[in-house]
């Protein structure tokens, strides 16, 4: 095992698209890891594939990373900005005779590959072009690695023991392009021996290629690190996740309302566990993460757990940053404009108010509306089965008792909500649904007595008054 000092992992996505659920868990975990360990955790961006990478979806993997609060300690390295190092390493490869240049054709390879099936032999390429003596006229080659084919490659995995492949199942992968582009499993390589990374912590759908990557350590004179290979995350229906499952992107989970806590934490005990514990703080995790307790079997995204704890996180987190996140959401739909903010003391207590029944921002953003905007959507529902002809006394009635409390808090507004059901001789739902709908629009809310201490006399009044002129 490796000491603390020369700890370093990295986590290497390609900038092809967005940062998926399952790539987060994969940085996660070796920042964990790192950071357990004091040791250092690199940023590389696998970015060869010219065609589909972006400087966006590079902006998208960064900010991802710094919202949930990943940091890195070198990087971000570019392999494109690397090529020089590469090649320095195929020539060497080639010097030594354990690579050798291929000019056969994508269609002359597909010919012999179906050649190849036909006859019942693995599809593997035959080596046609390691007897040339001189090049072919015309064509610009590629570069194959000549791998050994006799024997076995055994990975050593942390977390799966020991796996072994047959060399003979093995192909001369093609480590550069005839473009002059390494392919993935050559950069990858020699990234992580000039980056001099102790471990390799990633997803088991690499697993395969990790025989093929030893290879090339060895043939380059270089001892591989230590491979850990995490399990899948599966959605619900145990197939791997997929966007028919729901959000699979940070940045969706961003826009769904979710806190960066909550998907940090839900996301550690994804095939990961420390005893019957759900509840991590950022530093438990650090302290209690070790590979030894990364299980072998795929994990189950669930949905509806990492709501609750997003739940959990919303009302634990600071009031006033709540607030402020909400805020954010509210000028972004244009509902709250530059310079015509709500009072932050009272805003932080509306917030207070509703996050018992909020489980994400957006819900929180959802249940401010009916507290700022001056006209509300009422449910068409909620107005048939509750604002009805029998009702408009009633409210009638309770308009003229609330004008005339002085101080317009809860528990004033309780006595005389009590007082009038009383003398009527009714339950308090019977008077208590119908404001409700009156205040909010819908039936469902925080008690109805906050409901109106926050919403304030003036607005409470209006509103009421609003709903007994729609009966009349």
């Amino acid at each position: 095992m490796s000491t603390a000092s020369n700890i370093r992992v990295r986590f290497a996505p390609s900038p092809t698209g967005a940062l998926h659920i399952g790539g987060v868990r994969t940085a996660l975990f070796n920042w964990l890891f790192a950071r357990h360990l004091n040791g250092k955790f690199i940023l590389r961006i696998e970015d060869t594939d010219q065609t589909r990478s972006t400087d966006e979806s590079i902006k998208i993997i960064l900010d991802g990373m710094t919202w949930l609060g990943l940091d890195w300690d070198e990087g971000p390295f570019r392999q494109t900005e690397r090529m020089d190092i590469y090649k320095e390493h195929v020539d060497r490869l080639l010097k030594a005779g354990k690579a050798y240049y291929c000019y056969c054709t994508p269609e002359e390879l597909d010919a012999r590959r179906k050649a190849a099936m036909a006859a019942g032999k693995p599809p593997k390429y035959d080596r046609t072009c390691r007897s040339l003596t001189s090049p072919v006229a015309g064509r610009t080659p590629a570069v194959r690695f000549l791998s050994s084919d006799e024997g076995q490659t055994i990975v050593r995995d942390m977390i799966r023991g020991a796996v072994t492949f047959e060399n003979q199942q093995l192909d001369d992968l093609i480590i550069q392009r005839s473009d002059g582009f390494p392919t993935y499993n050559f950069a990858v390589v020699v990234d992580d021996v000039t980056m001099k990374i102790s471990h390799v912590i990633r997803g088991d759908d690499h697993l395969n290629n990790t025989p093929r990557q030893i290879q090339l350590y060895q043939a380059l004179g270089y001892e591989p690190p230590e491979f850990a290979h995490l399990p899948m995350i599966l959605g619900p229906d145990k197939t791997k996740l997929s966007k028919r499952h729901g959000a699979t992107a940070v940045t969706e989970y961003i826009d769904l309302g979710y806190l960066p806590e909550a998907l940090v934490n839900y996301l550690s005990r994804l095939g990961w566990s420390s005893g019957d514990q759900e509840i991590f703080s950022r530093q438990e995790l650090i302290e209690k993460f070790s590979l030894d307790s990364v299980g072998k079997a795929p994990s189950v995204f669930n949905p509806e757990k990492l709501l609750w704890l997003n739940h959990h996180y919303i009302q634990q987190a600071d009031a006033g940053r709540i607030a402020g996140l909400v805020l954010d959401l509210l000028k972004k739909d244009g509902i709250v404009k530059p310079g015509i903010e709500p009072d932050i003391d009272w805003f932080k207590k509306l917030v207070v108010m509703l996050t018992e029944r909020s489980h994400t921002l957006v819900e929180l953003k959802a249940g401010a509306l009916p507290f700022l905007m001056e006209e509300i959507t009422m449910d068409d529902k909620a107005r048939t089965k509750h604002l009805t002809p029998d009702v408009a006394p009633l409210l009638s009635e309770l308009i003229l008792r609330l004008r005339s409390v002085e101080h317009f808090t809860h528990d004033e507004v309780e006595k005389v909500f009590n007082a009038l059901v009383a003398e009527k001789g009714i339950k308090l739902g019977k008077l208590a649904q119908p404001v409700r709908v009156a205040l909010t629009g819908g039936t469902v809310s925080p008690g109805i007595f906050e409901v109106l201490e926050v919403m304030g006399k003036e607005k409470a009044i209006k509103r009421i008054e609003a709903a007994v002129g729609s009966i009349q």
